[in-house]
C-alpha cells in the first residue's frame, strides 16, 4: 500500500516499527556490512568508494559515512535509499515486522489506489511496448526502423534494454490487437494510445514509428515518444502521448527508473533537455542521465531530484534556445537550494551530435566531467550575443552578472567575478563593486521571504576547526538534554546561536520538537526531511561528550563561537576601512577604526 507524504502515522506505530527494526538486519539486505569492533562497517551505497567508510552502530541504531557525511536511521536509511517518503519507508518495514498499518491506522486517507482503469491502462501498454518490440527485432516491417538504430550507434543489447520497438503504417494495427486482448477501446483514447474518430471508431494514435517506451518512478510503460523515419512523412519529426491518468509530462524524468542507483551512487543526476539526449549519454557509459518530456523543469521534478541527488548537472543543447532552457532550469533549481553546475556543449550541438563529431570518450572527459559551476554559466550566457565594441552590450553584461550575484554569493565569489568583469571590459573594479552594492541592497530590500537569519552569518570558508567542533558539542548536548536548548535559546543571538545557518536551521527544528517531545534524537531524526540536516544531526550524535561536564561544554563552546564571530566581524570592519579609505570618507574611516579597537577589546576579554 502506498502511503502519501503527509500521512500521519500514529506515534506509537511508529515506535513499534522503529523498534522492531533492527539497523544492522535492515541494512544488510542492501548492502554487505562487516562487523570491526562494536561497530559494522561497509562500501557506502550512496558515494563511489574503495574503503569502506560506512559505519553502522547498533548501540545507538544509527549509521554514518564518514566519507560523504550520508546519515540517520533504519527508517531514514530506506528513504533514501529507495527514494521513498517517510510515511512510505514506515509502511514497508512495518510490513517486514509484521506490523500491519492500513487505512485504519492513519488519521487520512491513504493515497488513492489505482483504480481499475488505470491499471487496465497500465496492462495495455506494457502490452503495447512488447508488440511494438517484436515488430522491430522479429519481423521484415521493422527492418528499415532496425537499420536506422544500428547506424545511429544503438546496440541490441540497449535496444532490448530500453524495449525500443516499431509501429507499423497500417491505421488500426494495435487497435484490433487491443480489442482482441479484451481492452475497452474509450478506455485506451482516454490513455492516449489509441484516437476516437467522429462516427465512433478507432485508430493507432502511434503509426511508422520508432516507439520509445516512456516509464515511470517505478518502471512502469505509461506513455510512448514516436519518431519518424527518415523517409517518412510526417510533419512532426516526434509524437508523444498525452497526458492522461497514468502519464503526466510535469511530473515523469525518462529514464528515472533505471539512473537511480547511479544518482545515488554519484549523488549527481546529469540533467537533460529529451530523452534521446539520455540514450545518447547512454552509449557514452553515462548512467545518471534523466530527462524531462518536452516540458520545462517544473517544481515537481525538482523534488524528485532533491530527494535523491545533492548535485545537479544541467546538460542541454547548444543552441541558443536550450542555452535560455539551461538558464530558466537553473534559477529554479537554485531556488530549490541544490547545487546547480552547467556543462556546455559547443557549436550548438545537441549530445547526440557531439558524440558523433568527437566521440563519448571526449562527451564524458570533455563535456560531462569538466562542468562550470553556476556563476560562471551566468558570465557566459550573459557573455553570449554582446559585442563589447558597443558601451550598452558592455553594461547590460556588467549588469546581467551582478543581478544574479547580489542575490546571493560569498565574498569570495564576489571578488572572483567582479574582479574578472573588471578584466574584460576596462571598467574599475571600484565601480563594478559600487554597483554590486546598490543591487545587493535593492534585493534585501525587495527580498519576499521572511527568514530568522543569525546576526552574523560567516560563509562555510570561514569556519575555522574551533568553531566546527563547539557547534557540534553544543548541538550534541542540546540533543541529549532539552534545557540546553532553552538555556542557549536565552543568551545571546537567540534566534540562531550556531555559526552555520544548517546549524540553526537544526536548532529551529529541535525548539519545534521540544515542544511536543522528550529528548529522542532517534524520533528527532524521521522529523527531518532535508538529508544535510540530518547528517548534521547524526556527527552531532555520534560525536564524545561528557554529560557530567554539560554545562561546562557548553559554556566553552559558547564562548568559541563569540570568538569566531568577533574575529569574522574584525575582518568585515577591516575591508570596509579599507573600502572609505580608498573612497576618502575620513569620517567613516574613523568610526570604523573605532569599532575594530572595540571588537579587538571584547576579544581579549574572553
Amino acid at each position: 500500500m502506498k502511503v502519501s507524504a503527509v500521512a500521519k502515522i500514529p506515534e506509537h506505530v511508529i515506535e513499534d516499527v522503529r523498534n522492531q527494526s533492527d539497523i544492522v538486519d535492515v541494512i544488510s539486505e542492501y548492502m554487505q556490512l562487516t562487523k570491526r569492533g562494536r561497530n559494522w562497517f561497509g562500501l557506502c551505497p550512496f558515494h563511489g568508494e574503495q574503503t569502506p567508510s560506512f559505519s553502522v552502530s547498533v548501540d545507538k541504531q544509527i549509521y554514518r559515512c564518514f566519507g560523504c557525511g550520508a546519515g540517520g536511521n533504519a527508517i531514514t536509511f530506506v528513504m533514501d535509499i529507495e527514494g521513498i517518503t517517510f510515511p512510505e519507508a514506515v509502511v514497508k518495514l512495518g510490513e517486514r515486522a509484521g506490523i500491519a498499518i492500513d487505512s485504519s491506522e492513519l488519521s487520512i486517507t491513504p493515497v488513492k489506489q489505482v483504480s481499475a482503469e488505470e491499471t487496465r491502462m497500465l496492462e495495455a501498454h506494457e502490452f503495447a511496448a512488447s508488440f511494438f518490440h517484436h515488430l522491430l527485432i522479429n519481423t521484415e516491417d521493422g527492418e528499415a526502423a532496425l537499420h536506422y538504430l544500428h547506424e545511429r550507434g544503438f546496440s541490441d543489447e540497449m535496444i532490448k534494454e530500453y524495449q525500443i520497438g516499431y509501429a507499423l503504417p497500417n491505421w488500426e494495427a494495435l487497435v484490433i490487437l487491443l480489442e482482441r486482448q479484451g481492452f475497452d477501446l474509450a478506455e485506451m483514447a482516454v490513455g492516449g494510445l489509441v484516437i476516437a474518430r467522429d462516427d465512433g471508431s478507432y485508430f493507432d494514435r502511434f503509426r511508422e514509428r520508432i516507439m520509445f517506451p516512456l516509464r515511470n518512478d517505478t518502471g512502469k510503460v505509461v506513455g510512448f515518444s514516436g519518431r519518424v523515419l527518415p523517409t517518412s512523412d510526417e510533419e512532426a519529426k516526434y509524437l508523444n502521448s498525452p497526458d492522461s491518468p497514468i502519464f503526466y509530462k510535469s511530473e515523469v524524468l525518462y529514464n528515472l527508473d533505471r539512473a537511480r542507483p547511479s544518482i545515488r551512487k554519484a549523488r549527481r543526476v546529469i540533467l537533460m533537455e529529451g530523452f534521446m539526449d539520455v540514450l545518447a549519454a547512454a552509449k557514452a557509459g553515462v548512467t545518471n542521465a534523466v530527462a524531462t518530456m518536452g516540458t520545462s523543469l517544473t517544481d515537481q521534478h525538482c523534488h524528485k531530484l532533491k530527494r535523491l541527488a545533492e548535485q545537479i548537472t544541467i546538460c542541454y543543447d547548444g543552441d541558443q534556445a536550450g542555452l535560455e532552457a539551461t538558464k530558466r532550469a537553473a534559477v529554479l533549481l537554485q531556488q530549490k537550494k541544490l547545487a546547480v553546475e552547467v556543462a556546455i556543449l559547443p557549436d550548438s550541438l545537441d549530445p547526440d551530435d557531439y558524440i558523433t563529431k568527437y566521440g563519448t570518450a571526449a562527451f564524458v572527459e570533455q563535456i560531462i566531467e569538466r562542468p562550470q559551476a553556476y556563476l560562471a554559466f551566468v558570465k557566459y550566457a550573459a557573455r553570449k550575443g554582446k559585442n563589447f565594441a558597443y558601451e550598452n552590450d558592455i553594461l547590460q553584461y556588467i549588469h546581467e552578472v551582478l543581478a544574479v550575484l547580489a542575490k546571493g554569493s560569498s565574498p569570495m565569489e564576489r571578488d572572483l567575478y567582479i574582479r574578472q568583469l573588471a578584466q574584460e571590459t576596462n571598467i574599475s573594479q571600484e565601480a563594478i563593486y559600487a554597483d554590486y552594492q546598490k543591487l545587493a541592497r535593492d534585493a534585501e530590500q525587495t527580498a519576499t521571504e521572511v527568514k530568522a537569519v543569525p546576526n552574523f552569518t560567516p560563509p562555510a570558508t570561514k569556519i575555522t576547526s574551533s568553531g566546527d567542533v563547539a557547534e557540534r558539542i553544543i548541538l550534541a548536548h542540546m540533543l541529549a538534554d532539552a534545557t540546553v536548548v532553552y538555556d542557549v535559546r536565552t543568551g545571546e543571538n537567540t534566534n540562531a546561536p550556531f555559526l552555520r545557518d544548517a546549524y540553526n536551521a537544526v536548532f529551529v527544528h529541535l525548539l519545534a520538537f521540544y515542544e511536543k517531545n522528550a529528548p529522542d534524537y532517534q524520533r528527532f531524526l524521521m522529523q527531518l526531511d532535508e538529508g544535510e540536516l540530518r547528517k548534521i544531526v547524526v556527527e552531532a550524535a555520534t560525536f564524545d561528550t561528557n554529560e557530567d561536564r554539560r554545562q561546562e561544554e557548553v559554556a566553552d563552546s559558547l564562548r568559541c563561537l563569540r570568538k569566531e564571530r568577533i574575529k569574522w566581524e574584525l575582518e568585515e570592519v577591516k575591508q570596509a576601512s579599507v573600502e572609505a579609505e580608498r573612497m576618502q570618507d575620513f569620517a567613516q574611516t574613523i568610526e570604523l577604526a573605532k569599532q575594530y579597537v572595540a571588537l579587538q577589546k571584547q576579544l581579549r576579554e574572553l
